[in-house]
């Protein structure tokens, strides 16, 4: 989950496929990476959420977001702010457009888009989905420990944004942000939702993550009604015999599992697919498929494996996630990773890093 992800132009002029895992094979998406990359202005970010708007709108949410300059392969004059999106117009990479959608503070200086009610240190956005013809967000909640490493953050709360007037340009959206009561930080256990959204059979499932000290995260998962998203009261979490309004009775689903992942819907298989990566960070993107949204999940299989992590030693990547309506067929997913680097200055002087990176994977 580390921030400032590096997302990993390669520079790949043509498709290079590999076969990875029982059945899947994955492709290279060189075309998509160029559509983001940018020399002015947005030059990166890491995150890399997706909302269908419409059927020909796409939005973008980012979390951590360099503003500045790309000139000769290294970012210059860049400013790092917490969270930004953008549009995107159209699906087919060819003939789409994308336009970015940050803040600005009272001195014009680059800002975050989306700030914590509380004032308390600051979001990275997560997923999104339209309901009801509004737009909810989860909206992680972090703070700053220490100025030292990529590390020194830790998270202090979730939220649930509601904006009202989603088809409206970012900069005027009108949003309410309500604290997730449910989710708990320190004493041994941090438990949060916000990891993945899934709208089917009229419910919203929201997915989490629970992890104790030194152990593996372990996926969690919540519903309701999507006309009741705002009303925890509605919540209610899986158990091993069904739902139950109590948080503490939900159980784990599966293990291995990032802050970030997707949940989808493969149409071709019909089953459910979880695309995340090994552990959080890996070079490892995995697949798991089951029949529910609550699984069984089966075993991961390994779909691709992010060849920057080959790069050199200080380069880690994690946030992989699917974006089905970008998919062009009913048996194939565009995913997306990011990748960074243990040293931010690496970051900077090397801008093949740290954009989105997409690959389309499929199953025969």
């Amino acid at each position: 989950m580390a921030r400032h992800g590096i997302g990993l132009l390669m520079g790949v002029t043509v498709l290079a496929t590999q076969a990875q895992g029982a059945d899947w094979t994955s492709q290279t998406l060189p075309q998509y990476d160029r559509l983001f990359h940018q020399t002015n202005g947005w030059i990166g970010a890491d995150g890399d959420f997706t909302v269908a708007l419409t059927n020909d709108l796409t939005l973008w949410l980012f979390s951590d977001t360099f503003i500045g300059q790309v000139r000769d392969g290294h970012r210059l004059h860049a400013a790092m702010i917490h969270n930004s999106v953008a549009w995107q117009h159209g699906v087919d990479p060819a003939r789409a457009r994308v336009e970015f959608f940050y803040g600005r503070s009272s001195e014009g200086k680059p800002a975050s888009l989306i700030t914590p009610v509380d004032g308390q240190g600051w979001f990275w956005l997560a997923d999104g989905m339209m309901a009801q013809g509004k737009m909810v967000l989860l909206l992680p909640q972090f703070e700053r420990t220490d100025n030292q490493t990529v590390f020194g953050f830790r998270q202090i709360g979730a939220w649930l944004g509601e904006v009202s007037n989603p088809l409206a340009p970012p900069d005027q959206w009108q949003m309410t942000q309500t604290k997730i009561p449910f989710a708990r930080f320190g004493a041994g256990e941090n438990r949060s939702f916000g990891s993945a959204m899934l709208a089917t059979n009229g419910f919203l499932y929201i997915y989490g993550t629970r992890e104790h000290t030194n152990a593996a995260k372990q996926m969690i998962l919540a519903r309701a009604p999507d006309k009741d998203l705002g009303k925890f009261a509605a919540w209610q979490f899986r158990v091993h015999d069904g739902w139950r309004t109590n948080v503490e009775a939900a159980i784990d689903l599966c293990d291995g599992m990032a802050a970030e992942f997707s949940v989808s819907w493969l149409a071709s298989a019909q089953r459910y697919v979880l695309i995340c990566t090994e552990n959080g960070l890996s070079e490892k993107i995995m697949a798991r498929t089951a029949p529910e949204p609550w699984g069984p999940w089966s075993s991961p299989t390994v779909i691709y494996r992010c060849p920057e992590a080959k790069w050199d030693k200080q380069i880690f990547c994690y946030a992989a996630k699917a974006h089905p309506m970008l998919s062009s067929a009913t048996h194939e997913l565009v995913i997306t990773y990011a990748a960074n680097s243990f040293d931010l200055a690496q970051v900077l002087t090397d801008a093949r890093l740290y954009w989105p990176r997409f690959v389309r994977v499929k199953l025969p």
